[in-house]
């Protein structure tokens, strides 16, 4: 699941016109990473939220904007494990 994710965040950072190469695990999403915008860093969590049913709370925006993509996509592929798992 974690591949998954990890390809769907790097796809929607290219179609969001950002330069994805040689971003790896621990490129920071925020600052001296890809340096997402708040508003880019609202519209990748969207995108997000929409494929995967995840809801991010309003006050997780900073937080995001610090992490890398590796703990992003962990975190995000993590949600969703829970949400199938309790699902069952």
């Amino acid at each position: 699941m974690r591949d998954e994710v990890r390809t769907f965040v790097i796809e929607q950072l290219e179609d969001m016109n950002y330069d994805v190469e040689g971003i790896d695990d621990e490129t920071t999403l925020g600052p001296s990473g890809v340096d997402l915008e708040s508003l880019a860093l609202a519209d990748l969590s969207v995108r997000v939220e929409d494929r995967y049913g995840l809801k991010f709370a309003d006050d997780e925006s900073e937080q995001l904007a610090l992490m890398t993509v590796g703990e992003f996509t962990r975190m995000v592929a993590d949600r969703v494990a829970g949400s199938t798992s309790g699902n069952r």
